[in-house]
């Protein structure tokens, strides 16, 4: 018997949601990449770190937000919640590296290409391992070209973003960004919940009345409540820091040069520190020529 399934039985509060929590995890983490350009490379790899746990909580938590509303009439809904916190672990890892390559490479076209697919197809087993972790008296199936489909989507809005992390400066193009990549991963989500069929068991007990969704929700909630604040937390360190709002270039690394750096990543300025001696060509380009005697 196939199991009817309704993916929005809280109407239209979970896709806003979760959408809301896809934008916000992609703008704290295009903005902490950006940043992580503008700094030394002594902190870089720490802001390249938080913009991909930042994604990758983002990812996670618009996931299992959707799925709140999901329901299978007939049977009632569980979650393993190992396997659960392990898809939130691939997406963090895997969104990591995509972030670290174009973080330290540019936006070269094989960084760019590399990094996008190892990022797109880490939102995609975060998605379908996240599924494997729901426990319910039937069998899933899914349909292989609408899956492919949801990997493509996957695939080519990480490459955007992260296109968008090194290219893009300024906060509110980085804001229309973070807002295209969010409506990218929610399509890739319900996408792959179109490709979604149920077989119950002949066996499987009936829900209660009213459906799952009271169980799932209980049962997400508290899951949801840890990336969701580490979200805010981010979200406060990227509000006191005005370089990553503003885009305002920092110090250059001064044992970098200019000419080995990667495509895609802008020229920094170099600001002499105290003690420090300044480059004498730097020093006579910005001396001032004497002053015409004037006649008196």
């Amino acid at each position: 018997m196939q199991g009817t399934i309704d993916g929005f039985g809280y109407g239209a509060v979970t896709p806003v949601a979760a959408f809301l929590m896809a934008c916000l995890g992609a703008a704290l983490g295009l903005r902490c990449t950006t940043r992580s350009l503008r700094t030394e490379r002594s902190f870089k790899a720490g802001w390249l770190a938080l913009g991909a746990t930042s994604i990758g909580s983002g990812i996670w938590t618009m996931h299992f937000i959707a799925m709140v509303g999901f329901t299978v009439e007939e049977v009632p809904i569980g979650y393993d919640k190992p396997v659960t916190f392990a898809s939130l672990g691939i997406a963090i890892v895997m969104v990591g590296v995509g972030i670290f390559l174009v973080g330290y490479r540019g936006a070269t076209p094989m960084a760019l290409v590399t990094g996008g697919t190892i990022t797109g197809l880490g939102v995609a087993s975060m998605h379908y391992l996240g599924m494997a972790g729901m426990r319910l008296d039937g069998q899933f199936e899914y349909d292989t070209i609408t899956v492919s489909l949801s990997v493509v989507i996957a695939v080519v809005a990480s490459t955007a973003a992260l296109w968008a992390a090194v290219s893009i400066h300024g906060f509110l193009p980085s804001l229309g960004a973070s807002v295209v990549m969010g409506v990218a991963v929610s399509g890739m989500h319900y996408t792959g919940m179109a490709a979604l069929r149920v077989h119950l068991h002949p066996a499987a007990p009936t829900a209660p009345a009213g459906g799952s969704g009271d169980s799932a929700t209980a049962l997400l909630v508290p899951l949801l409540i840890g990336p969701a604040c580490f979200l805010v937390l981010a979200a406060v360190v990227v509000m006191f820091d005005p370089l990553v709002v503003m885009g305002t270039p920092d110090w250059n690394d001064p044992a970098a040069g200019h000419g080995d750096r990667a495509p895609g990543i802008p020229v920094q300025r170099q600001v002499p520190r105290f003690g420090t001696h300044a480059d004498p060509a730097s020093f006579h380009s910005q001396r001032r020529e004497p002053a015409e005697p004037q006649d008196w």
